[in-house]
């Protein structure tokens, strides 16, 4: 059986489902075992740092500190190494990129189930856990970025991007389940699901076909095309636009690190309660992801990401200021669901505007500000929560995002007028170089 993409794009079928193209069904679940596996890997770490630091003797604002830290060591290595790692994904096999990440997340899970069922394990190990994580999803990110528009036809691309966010959607929200719930019973058994999990997502990307890479550019040195894709990023502003206001609003809105603070301190509802806080954003965006896998938007994309970021902002303030559970939790449910309304979105603009030579590049540019908005801003979340408290850190942040909104408003008018989400067709009519000049100011 052939697996090439070329193929793919030349079916007929009317079947518009990704998930009829072996290549992808690999795929899709290759990502979502391995986002299984990190997010319960991930809320383990960061509740066994905040209870290290707090029977430490250290208070809630010290404890939070360490959670700061932790942000703070997976995002440098993914600042210092994404320009690299998206060059990477442009010039050798995605495939063999993917596979290897798994295989060094696995070792990191295999390390703390060893860890942790022995009891012998401390904050300096999950430090140095979060630094080898970082470097990891580098270069993990990029390559199956740039892998997924390779693997089905350009019609049905933002269907398999839904795909792939509910694999993600549901990641985070099973992940979490395992990682809480697992905890309770034995606190070593999170660690070895997720060395499991990685297992097999490691298989399944193994059996994904060979697929065309894009050319190489023979005649520039890597470090110029690195440069390259970020200056395509630059100069287009849907892309910049896009790419900047998830940056700015989750950055400063980001609530996810400071769920161990909420768990034990404010809302007191213990490990299982945790596993509940971080499942119920995903919940809401998997249910919006499922939405638009089968109902895919068409009509007014750019005030619609504007308007689902705004309510990110709101919600997030009034799970900031609650101590109620219930509440907390259907706030969360808000704050995944629009997060992933403006993700759908960004994700498909970004895709439709990248010529594929370039994807990899830009892909690594948006992992970039996820990072930077996900990892850095837990540290910039910890670290206010530090200063003045969690519940301003969280309160504070939601309002940033709302402003964050009506200023990319105005300096980004092409997100209030973009209808759809297909390119002008001058754009499409244009090679990418000549693109890149009608596009510099």
């Amino acid at each position: 059986m052939h697996f090439g993409v070329s193929e793919t794009q030349a079916d007929p079928s009317p079947d518009h489902s990704p998930l009829r193209i072996p290549n992808f069904r690999a795929y899709f679940l290759s990502r979502l075992t391995m986002t299984l596996a990190q997010y319960a890997m991930m809320l383990i770490i960061g509740w066994q740092t905040y209870n290290i630091a707090r029977d430490g003797g250290l208070n809630v604002a010290e404890a939070s500190g360490q959670l700061a830290l932790i942000g703070l060591l997976q995002f440098l290595p993914l600042f210092v190494l994404t320009p690299f790692s998206g060059w990477a994904a442009d010039h050798f096999d995605r495939r063999s990129l993917a596979r290897l990440t798994m295989i060094a997340q696995l070792a990191c899970a295999a390390t703390l189930a060893f860890l942790t069922w022995h009891e012998d394990l401390s904050l300096a190990w999950l430090y140095g856990v979060a630094v080898v994580l970082g470097i990891v999803r580098a270069f993990n990110g990029p390559a199956l970025s740039a892998l997924a528009p390779n693997l089905v036809p350009k019609a049905i691309l933002p269907n398999a991007i839904a795909l792939s966010s509910i694999a993600w959607q549901v990641g985070m929200i099973v992940g979490p389940a395992i990682g809480g719930y697992t905890y309770a019973i034995m606190p070593a058994l999170p660690y070895l699901m997720a060395t499991g999990l990685f297992a097999v997502s490691i298989t399944a990307i193994s059996f994904v076909g060979k697929v065309p890479q894009p050319p190489r550019e023979q005649n520039k040195r890597p470090i110029h095309q690195m440069v390259e894709g970020l200056r395509y990023v630059v100069r287009n502003k849907m892309v910049l636009g896009a790419i900047t206001l998830d940056l700015f609003a989750v950055f400063l809105a980001g609530a996810t690190a400071l769920f161990p603070v909420y768990a034990r301190d404010i809302l007191q509802v213990g490990e299982t309660g945790l596993a509940q806080l971080a499942m119920a954003p995903a919940v809401g965006a998997a249910l919006t992801a499922l939405w638009f896998s089968f109902r895919p938007l068409k009509t007014n994309v750019g005030p619609k990401m504007l308007w689902a970021v705004a309510i990110f902002g709101l919600a997030t303030v009034v799970f900031g200021l609650s101590k109620s559970m219930p509440l907390s939790l259907a706030m969360l449910f808000i704050v995944g669901a629009a997060d992933m309304f403006s993700v759908y979105i960004r994700q498909s603009l970004i895709q439709l505007h990248t010529p594929d030579d370039k994807r990899g590049r830009v892909s690594s540019v948006s992992l970039l500000t996820i990072s930077a908005s996900n990892e850095f801003g837990d540290f910039f979340s910890g670290s206010l929560a530090f200063v003045f408290g969690p519940v301003i850190a969280v309160v504070g942040g939601g309002a940033g995002a709302i402003v964050t909104v009506a200023i990319w408003s105005r300096i980004f008018p092409v997100l209030r007028t973009t209808r759809t989400f297909d390119p002008p067709q001058e754009l499409l009519d244009t090679p990418p170089e000549e693109q890149l000049k009608e596009q510099m100011p």
